[in-house]
């Protein structure tokens, strides 16, 4: 795999409606670490503007949309299966040994 392919978009929208929508991207999953603490409620980010948009609470607008906040910090998006491999393969052996010894010993 090429860098641009492990990099996420430098601007992303769930947002469908949106012209920086992409599925490929949201479908691979992308996390995002905003002021360096992990977020999950990002409607949009822009990392060259270094700003984000962030979903407020369960209110929605009177589109039902939902209500969001524009803020301004340091913007860090990843691929989370690229971020996971080394959590998931450990956590896939530690947990491999377990199921086998069950199966051997029925």
């Amino acid at each position: 795999m090429t860098d641009s392919t492990n990099t996420p978009p430098d601007r992303l929208s769930t947002d469908p409606r949106s012209d920086h929508y992409d599925a490929d991207a949201l479908q691979r999953g992308v996390g995002i670490r905003f002021k360096g603490v992990e977020k999950t409620n990002i409607e949009e980010y822009c990392v060259s503007e270094s700003w984000v948009k962030m979903a407020v609470g369960k209110s929605r607008d009177r589109f039902g949309n939902p209500m969001t906040m524009k803020m301004s910090g340091a913007v860090e998006p990843y691929y989370r299966d690229i971020a996971g491999d080394g959590e998931t393969t450990a956590a896939a052996e530690s947990d491999a040994p377990k199921t086998d010894d069950a199966e051997q010993a029925d």
